[in-house]
């Protein structure tokens, strides 16, 4: 008898269990839930919590996944505007931005599913957009020339605009190129026209370089004719003034022979006294006779 208060409790306590299990569910913070009513959709709980439903089959409730999805398509050949072939393959994040209508579109809103229907509509974008450029936008020796970033926006926008036209319900939130290759039938002549491209851009600057070397060398030539003519006309005046102040000596020792001797005689004694050096002559040489000292003084008239 002590034991039926406690049955009846246990009881009790698995009939709530099984009735929150009934008439509850929960949301965590990434997710969402669709609530439909016979296979309808009726509410939509994107805030996380609890939520009160029917019982199945009457209610049932459909928990999706809102957090960043991701996938990579098929590293496929698409033609480009010049004819060339070029192999490309895209990485791209999408959520899903409308639980409801994504629901009604894909089965019991499947995300294998809906990856298909997306894998469809980007390889259709990508080879719309990639078959509008040329090569040289993808691979080029000029690293400006290539387009990566314009193309992935262009990829980018075109999918959304074919998003929007669907109506998934889906929201792409990133798209890069990640992968791009050639065929090996064209990798050779690929390669060979990068070469040439790179011969015809070295070719150009060493031309580039040889007339800059002329211009400077012309400018220096230019420069140092320039400078020989200033030192010649230079050296010029200064031998004329040179010889304007020999004329004007000449004439003061033609006027005076006995001065003129006096300094050729000096002149020379500078030369014999310029070094030390011991010289044994006749003091009558001239013009040691002015080393006696009985050399009687000699007055210039």
């Amino acid at each position: 008898m002590k034991r039926k208060p406690l049955t009846l409790a246990v009881g009790l306590v698995l009939l709530v269990i099984f009735g929150l299990m009934l008439f509850v569910y929960q949301v965590r913070l990434s997710q969402v839930a669709v609530v439909t009513l016979f296979g309808r959709v009726v509410h939509v709980k994107t805030d996380p919590g609890p939520g009160l439903r029917l019982p199945y089959p009457i209610s049932q409730v459909f928990v999706l996944d809102q957090r960043i999805q991701n996938f990579q398509d098929n590293f496929e050949e698409i033609k480009l505007h010049d004819q060339n072939i070029v192999l490309v393959s895209l990485y791209l994040g999408y959520r899903i931005s409308e639980p409801g209508v994504f629901f009604q579109n894909f089965l019991n809103g499947s995300i294998s599913e809906a990856e298909d229907k997306l894998k469809d509509l980007v390889r259709s974008a990508k080879s719309e957009v990639v078959g509008r450029h040329d090569f040289s936008d993808f691979v080029s020796t000029e690293r400006q020339q290539m387009k990566f970033a314009q193309i992935e926006t262009e990829i980018l926008g075109e999918v959304q605009k074919r998003l929007n036209d669907k109506h998934y319900g889906v929201e792409v939130k990133f798209l890069q190129i990640q992968k791009i290759g050639l065929p090996e039938s064209v990798t050779k002549t690929v390669f060979d026209r990068m070469t040439a491209e790179r011969q015809t851009y070295i070719s150009k600057i060493q031309s580039e370089g040889e007339l800059a070397a002329t211009k400077i060398k012309s400018a220096a030539d230019s420069t140092a004719a320039k400078m020989l003519y200033d030192a010649d006309a230079q050296a010029f005046t200064i031998r004329g003034q040179g010889e304007a102040q020999m004329m004007k000596s000449l004439e003061v020792l033609q006027q005076n022979p006995d001065l003129a001797t006096f300094n050729m005689q000096i002149a020379a004694m500078e030369q014999f006294l310029k070094k030390k050096t011991t010289l044994v002559l006749d003091l009558s040489t001239t013009p040691l006779q002015w080393l006696r000292m009985d050399q009687p003084a000699q007055t210039n008239k």
